[in-house]
């Protein structure tokens, strides 16, 4: 029964294509004030993958959430995507996970044994994680939806925030890209046949192996890529860090026949807000359309993109593809007076 539920058809969005615009967020929080208890070392005034909230000089919680309507149809698969993508948010922050709690809300006439199949492969990336699953909070609603609030812990002294990038650094990024385009083409079934597996297998690799290779060299900030794409997330990190970025878009590593498909604007409708939000910021230069959409692509449990010391990018990369990473060194920060007057973000397509 569970294999009978065709769960894209019953969502209007597709995974973190679902996301508030990061435009409109910034909106939303206009006049909030920050908050002032200082063992809250990242809150949600700086736009970072995750709360951190010190315990003990040593020990700090890190804290997310994340949830979203599915982007396949198997139930199994779904849950397995959507915590991986809760995950990825401490793994960005360097932390290891401890706990996790779910998030539903499915419609009331949902066959059993597809609501349990998605619970079942939530527990399975959080026990791949090596993290405990705690109980959570469901709900019915017209449309489903999953994901987790997820705990870690990690020491205050080695937090890998997005805002911390220096001049210099490379850019690493570690999974394919594309997820978003992918999702759409397989819920309008114009998907090539290779196209799904190739998404499905980015997404449910957790960015446990990337993060622990991380912690062992000179990164100075990182963030994981989801709904605000390449550019919105990069932006956020040389906004905080004061900097500008250079990115090279034929680096990336792209799922198969993407770039097709953005040729022939099947898009999900979150690339378009990502670029209303990014392309001010953005010179793109000779960049073609169809690869600066990729760029514009909401990903669901997406890769992190690393801001490495330059000396050590060699390394970092290597011990990546060691240890079955697909890195690529994808770009570098540099200062902002090294990019036109108004931008913070600079594609140099071959």
């Amino acid at each position: 029964m569970a294999d009978a539920v065709k769960l894209t058809k019953l969502a209007d969005c597709a995974g973190c294509g679902a996301k508030v615009g990061a435009g409109m967020l910034a909106r939303l929080f206009e006049g909030f004030s920050a908050p002032r208890d200082p063992n809250l070392i990242v809150g949600f005034d700086h736009a970072d993958d995750a709360a951190v909230y010190r315990l003990a000089p040593d020990l700090a919680l890190v804290e997310t959430v994340d949830f979203f309507p599915p982007m396949v149809d198997d139930p199994y698969v779904f849950g397995q995507v959507a915590a991986a993508n809760a995950l990825s948010d401490l793994y960005a922050m360097g932390a290891r996970p401890i706990m996790a709690l779910n998030i539903m809300a499915v419609p009331e006439d949902m066959p059993q044994d597809a609501v349990r199949a998605i619970l079942r492969g939530g527990a399975a990336m959080v026990a791949e994680a090596g993290a405990s699953l705690a109980g959570g909070h469901s709900i019915y609603d017209t449309e489903p939806k999953y994901g987790m609030a997820v705990t870690g812990v990690v020491d205050p002294a080695r937090i890998v925030r997005n805002d911390t990038a220096q001049v210099g650094d490379a850019l690493v990024y570690t999974k394919p890209l594309g997820i978003g385009i992918a999702a759409t083409a397989v819920k309008g079934g114009v998907a090539r046949p290779d196209l799904e597996e190739a998404m499905v297998d980015a997404m449910v690799t957790l960015n446990r192996a990337a993060a622990e290779v991380m912690m062992a060299h000179a990164v100075h900030a990182a963030t994981d890529i989801t709904g605000f794409a390449v550019l919105g997330h990069v932006l956020e990190m040389v906004t905080g860090a004061d900097a500008a970025a250079e990115l090279d878009p034929d680096a990336f590593l792209l799922l198969p026949g993407v770039r097709d498909l953005a040729a022939m604007g099947i898009l999900p409708a979150a690339v378009y807000r990502n670029r209303r939000y990014a392309e001010g910021a953005v010179e793109a230069g000779s960049t073609p359309l169809d690869l600066a959409d990729v760029l514009y692509d909401p990903e669901t449990s997406g890769g992190l993109m690393m801001a490495v010391a330059a000396a050590d990018a060699p390394a970092l990369v290597d011990d990546l593809v060691r240890a079955g990473v697909p890195a690529r060194r994808v770009g570098r920060i540099v200062a902002p007076d090294a990019v036109p007057p108004g931008k913070r973000i600079v594609l140099t397509a071959r």
